[in-house]
């Protein structure tokens, strides 16, 4: 699983961090988080290809988290693209689809779903599942979460001792199938370990510190929280109904996260240190986004 931070800024664009926008690439799928603007550009220079993004995932209206969509579909038409794109996000995105229509008369010639979700499982098939949870801002948004799915092991000399050859039943058994050998069904819980937890990566989307955010977030590997303000700009961040590095180092902490990467970061700080080492005095593992940095889950 590798994450790209294509934009890490909050509401300003400055020199060096454009608007939010977050890649994920697993599964073989290429999955976007919040599409700012600049977002194609930030493709661009990060090289990944906008014609391989299944779908995107908004977290809520604003426009430093949406206004790269536009964009963004124009040109996947106008080269060509043909296989399906579909768009989640929370109530509204009807009218998200219907100002993106009325803009220069757009003709999209791909297949293009709009799908408005709420807290719960999005999407569960063999490989993961997306959740989304309600968190608190001043507008309507969503974190996500994506979990992958891990088979149990298969306990190959187990079966062998069951008398299955090896072969294709192997892969029936791992894959939760039954098989017959010699008159007699093997079951697949008789051949494979207990269950293993797959990797978990969780997105807060722009909230301030609460309490669905930490249950949400349980058991992370990866836990991408908004930063936007300083500890002693603690006033502002309740004010926007934003967090702090401190607040979001705490989420992490609670929700006994493996790490957390901090982002959305106010362009009003030239100096960045600040918001690290507040965090990692609560939650070591902690780092700060910079726009176009890699993480491998």
């Amino acid at each position: 699983m590798e994450i790209t931070f294509l934009g890490t800024s909050s509401a300003v664009h400055s020199n060096t961090r454009s608007h939010p926008s977050i890649v994920l690439k697993a599964f073989g799928e290429t999955i976007l988080f919040d599409c700012g603007e600049g977002t194609q550009r930030q493709l661009i220079y990060a090289r990944i290809s906008p014609m391989k993004i299944s779908k995107i995932f908004i977290t809520h209206y604003h426009g430093d988290h949406i206004l790269g969509i536009p964009g963004l579909l124009q040109s996947m038409s106008f080269r060509g693209r043909e296989t399906k794109l579909t768009i989640y996000g929370p109530k509204g995105l009807d009218n998200l689809r219907d100002a993106i229509s009325s803009l220069g008369f757009p003709n999209f010639d791909f297949p293009l779903e709009w799908i408005e979700v709420d807290s719960g499982t999005i999407i569960e098939n063999e490989e993961y599942i997306i959740k989304a949870q309600r968190v608190r801002h001043n507008t309507l948004t969503l974190a996500y979460s994506v979990e992958e799915l891990k088979k149990p092991r298969f306990l190959r000399q187990k079966a062998i001792d069951l008398g299955v050859p090896v072969g294709p039943d192997f892969g029936k058994l791992h894959n939760g199938i039954a098989v017959e050998v010699n008159g007699e069904i093997i079951k697949p819980e008789q051949v494979l370990g207990p269950p293993r937890k797959g990797r978990k990566i969780t997105y807060s989307g722009d909230t301030i510190p609460c309490e669905e955010m930490i249950e949400f977030a349980k058991e992370s590997d990866l836990l991408i929280h908004e930063s936007t303000y300083k500890t002693e700009d603690k006033d502002k961040a309740d004010l926007h109904a934003h967090s702090t590095s401190k607040d979001a180092a705490e989420i992490a902490l609670y929700s006994n996260s493996k790490k957390l990467i901090l982002t959305h970061i106010s362009t009003r700080y030239t100096d960045v240190s600040d918001l690290l080492s507040q965090a990692r005095e609560i939650f070591e593992n902690t780092e700060l986004a910079e726009d176009l940095m890699k993480e491998e889950i």
